[in-house]
């Protein structure tokens, strides 16, 4: 039997296991194509495999901090050396008897663009995306996440008024399996791992927008039959667009 895991992609480490594309022109790792409506693709672009670190950046040197002095004037002593000061991003901060609170994950400043985009709901919605491992090596690639991470979803979800509208579900945007790995069913099994996920992140439903009749190669989000294949229905049925939804 093989080994077959699923990756969080959260940080470098994971962002390097996504799997190239079945067709060379596209790549996921350089894909905004669903972060963006207006401008987004799915074309590779090597660029967007590098840190985003300025080419001129220079080292910040830190000042010396003065010395606390109790009787200097509130507004120039050291918020760091005042234990009773409030701080705007956390307001307990500041006080030695409040319990700590763990650091929040988040994507650094020097990563990857495409992990920058996969990174910025870490710290309240969690992780966008998932690698499917098979005996170690990646098969399977998945997004996903609220509406609001994907403003093309959430376009072509406007163009069908008969959607219900609250509560919003989570969306799938892609799925995708390499070459070698098709046929196993692993793409099955990672997108019900996803639905597992998004239930117990609160959501209650979750939909996809496969494109009609495009080559399996050419698209990241299948097919119709695909979805219905993992519990998905047709909630809206289109010649081109049709809306997939799966109840959580």
């Amino acid at each position: 039997m093989p080994d077959v895991r699923i990756v969080d992609v959260t940080d470098d480490a994971s962002f390097a296991l996504v799997p190239p594309c079945a067709d060379p022109g596209f790549d996921h790792r350089s894909c905004d194509y669903w972060e963006d409506a207006e401008r987004g693709s799915k074309a590779a672009r090597a660029a967007w495999f590098e840190p985003l670190v300025p080419a001129s950046a220079e080292p910040v040197r830190a000042e010396p901090e003065p010395a606390f002095n109790p009787f200097a004037p509130a507004a120039s002593r050291s918020p760091s050396a005042n234990p009773f000061a409030r701080s705007d991003d956390d307001p307990l901060a500041g006080n030695p008897f409040a319990p700590r609170r763990p650091a929040r994950p988040q994507a650094s400043g020097d990563t990857p663009r495409k992990l920058g985009l996969l990174g910025r709901g870490l710290a309240i919605f969690g992780s966008y995306a998932k690698v499917l491992l098979v005996d170690d090596v990646p098969a399977v690639y998945t997004q996903f996440g609220p509406l609001s991470a994907y403003p093309r979803a959430l376009h072509l979800r406007e163009l069908y008024p008969q959607l219900p509208r609250s509560p919003l579900p989570a969306v799938i945007t892609c799925i995708a399996t390499t070459t070698e790995a098709r046929g196993g069913g692993h793409a099955r099994f990672l997108i019900g791992a996803v639905c597992e996920d998004l239930g117990g992140r609160g959501f209650a439903a979750v939909e996809a927008y496969p494109e009609r009749g495009a080559r399996a190669d050419a698209t990241s989000a299948a097919n119709p039959e695909f979805w219905r294949s993992v519990g998905f229905a047709i909630a809206v049925d289109d010649d081109r667009y049709p809306v997939l939804r799966r109840e959580l």
